[in-house]
């Protein structure tokens, strides 16, 4: 089996770009990546192309990964576009490591993109609402700020959290945030700040919700270690359970064991974490569902400020969704790039302290009593 490293990365900011198609704003993330992997379009034997809502929000269906390519000179090759709602991006390059282990490709290109602000966030929400079983949500006005208040809630009684940690959480995400030059937002906040900040649903406000993105984020996976020398030695998916025959195990935890199985490593040798903190305080949540602490201590976690990005277990450095932003077929990819460029010690003013490995988790959708998929990948610095 061969190895699977990440050769290189690459972004187009996230933020609110109406003068930007869809199509310019992957291919500025496809070019930054191929430069930084020092490869030119004919050097990509295969690329897979993340995106959730462009035919209902731009009416580009089927093809959406043929049309960025060829703009950017890359044709001939398989295209392969994938579609899983926000944890497109995490799926992609899950598809592309086993690809690239296999042997079948050398090189395989991973781009995610999405073009959520078209001026009426009415219908960017409605968008979103359709990944989940509408026969089972339609016209009841499902929305996810409303299913991750139910989760967030659930863990304010399991681990006896007071609003001041999900406060907490918000301000450490927007401080990373700030000091991210892709972030959607780039203002540090107080907790003062965040509790004034109108209720959405209850507990959650409007500065601990992500907000409506454009954006792209883009890697090179190859079977060659490049300057950078970070691998994939790690990656799981798992879908929804049915949990009335499959037990009480979460999509997020049966997807982390694939991956610290892959590996062969736990949460004691992971030193940073991005996840899928659709709203902010969601990350309190994965401390426990990826084994960094156990069932009672979240609190704890919190108090000690353990996940800041100076503390000994960093959590979204990259300012999380929250801050970052959510241009939904790219969160996946950003997530693992931000992790290239802090095992590489390329991440600027947000750079922690030196690690070995990092993982990240990617969620999108809702089925039943979960997330419809997550995917999470563990990266290593040789």
């Amino acid at each position: 089996m061969s190895d699977a490293y990440v050769a290189g990365v690459g972004f187009h900011p996230f933020g609110r770009f109406p003068e930007k198609t869809l199509k310019e704003i992957a291919a500025q993330a496809v070019l930054a990546a191929l430069d930084d992997s020092a490869l030119d379009p004919d050097g990509i034997d295969a690329a897979f192309c993340a995106n959730a809502y462009a035919g209902l929000l731009t009416g580009q269906e089927s093809v959406r990964g043929e049309t960025w390519l060829r703009s950017v000179g890359i044709g001939g090759v398989p295209i392969i576009n994938v579609e899983n709602a926000c944890a497109g991006g995490g799926a992609a390059l899950h598809l592309a490591t086993i690809a690239v282990r296999s042997g079948t490709y050398r090189r395989v290109l991973v781009v995610g993109a999405e073009k959520m602000f078209t001026g009426d966030t009415g219908r960017a929400i409605a968008a979103l609402a359709t990944s989940s079983d509408i026969e089972v949500t339609g016209g009841i006005g499902m929305q996810f700020a409303a299913v991750d208040a139910i989760r967030v809630k659930q863990l304010m009684a399991e681990e006896k959290l007071g609003d001041d940690a999900l406060e907490w959480v918000t301000v450490k995400n927007h401080d990373n945030g700030a000091l991210n030059p892709i972030a959607q937002f780039r203002k540090p906040m107080t907790a003062q700040d965040v509790r004034n900040s109108r209720m959405i649903a209850e507990p959650l406000r409007l500065y601990m919700c992500s907000a409506i993105s454009d954006g792209a984020a883009a890697c090179v996976v190859s079977a060659e270690p490049s300057r950078r020398r970070v691998r994939i030695i790690g990656s799981g998916a798992a879908c929804a359970p049915v949990r009335a025959r499959q037990g009480e195990v979460s999509t997020a935890r049966r997807a982390v064991k694939k991956a610290y199985d892959d590996a062969g490593v736990g949460p004691s040798d992971i030193g940073v974490v991005e996840v899928h903190d659709a709203v902010s305080p969601l990350e309190l949540v994965y401390y426990r569902e990826l084994g960094f602490c156990a069932p009672g201590e979240v609190g704890r976690f919190v108090a000690e400020e353990r996940t800041l990005r100076t503390g000994p277990i960093p959590f979204n450095p990259s300012g999380g969704i929250n801050s970052r932003g959510h241009p939904v077929g790219a969160t996946g990819i950003a997530q693992v790039c931000e992790l290239v460029l802090q095992l590489s010690g390329e991440a600027g003013a947000r750079q922690i302290a030196p690690t070995r490995r990092g993982l990240a988790l990617n969620a999108g959708g809702w089925i039943g009593e979960d997330p419809a998929f997550n995917a999470v990948h563990i990266l290593e610095a040789a």
